[in-house]
C-alpha cells in the first residue's frame, strides 16, 4: 500500500494514473522500474544519484521525507494497483479524480504535473490531450509529461528540467 504525504504549497504535486503491483508492495509511487525516480534525478529536481536510488530502503527513506526535503508531492488517481492501465475498469477513477480536485484546491501546490496522457485525459474527462502546458487547475500550472517508461529518456529528462525551472521561477 501506498500511503501519500501531502504537504501544502508544494512545488510540484506528481500525478499518476494508478500504481503498478511493484510500486504497491515498495509504499512508494512510480518506483516499479524506478525510472521515474531516475529521470527525477538526472534532471536536478532530486539530488540523489541513481545509485542511491537503487537501494529500496533508500528510496522508501527518501520518499517518506521527500515532501519536507524538496516540496515534492506525489499522488495517484486509482490506488488499485494492476499491471498495466488497461487493466482498469471505466468509472474506477472518479472517486479519485474528487479526491485530486479537493487535494490541489486545499494543498496548493505551484505546479501538478499529470505523468502520460492518459493520466490527465482521466482526470479531464477527454480523449484529446496535448504533452506540455495545460490551462491552470485553481491557482496552480499544469503540465503533461511523457510516461517514463517508454521512449527516449531526455525527453522526459527535458520535460521535467522544464517544471523545475517554474517551479524554482525561473
Amino acid at each position: 500500500m501506498i500511503k501519500y504525504h501531502i504537504q501544502k504549497n508544494a512545488k510540484i504535486l506528481f500525478v499518476g494514473i494508478n500504481p503498478h503491483f511493484g510500486s504497491y508492495s515498495r509504499g512508494v509511487p512510480f518506483s516499479n522500474n524506478k525510472m521515474f525516480w531516475y529521470l527525477l534525478s538526472d534532471s536536478g529536481i532530486i539530488k540523489e544519484k541513481r545509485e542511491y536510488l537503487k537501494d529500496d530502503k533508500k528510496l522508501k527513506k527518501l520518499y517518506n521525507q521527500i515532501g519536507k526535503k524538496y516540496k515534492i508531492n506525489f499522488i495517484n488517481i486509482i490506488d488499485r494497483p494492476s499491471r498495466d492501465v488497461s487493466d482498469l475498469r471505466k468509472g474506477e477513477e472518479e472517486k479519485g479524480v474528487k479526491r485530486l480536485n479537493n487535494i490541489i484546491k486545499n494543498s496548493k501546490p505551484k505546479i501538478v504535473c499529470f505523468i502520460g496522457k492518459v493520466t490527465f485525459a482521466a482526470f479531464m474527462g477527454e480523449k484529446k490531450i496535448n504533452f506540455g502546458f495545460q490551462e491552470n487547475i485553481k491557482d496552480s500550472k499544469v503540465y503533461v509529461m511523457h510516461f517514463p517508461v517508454r521512449g527516449y529518456a531526455n525527453v522526459r529528462i527535458r520535460e521535467l528540467k522544464e517544471i523545475l525551472m517554474l517551479a524554482k521561477g525561473v
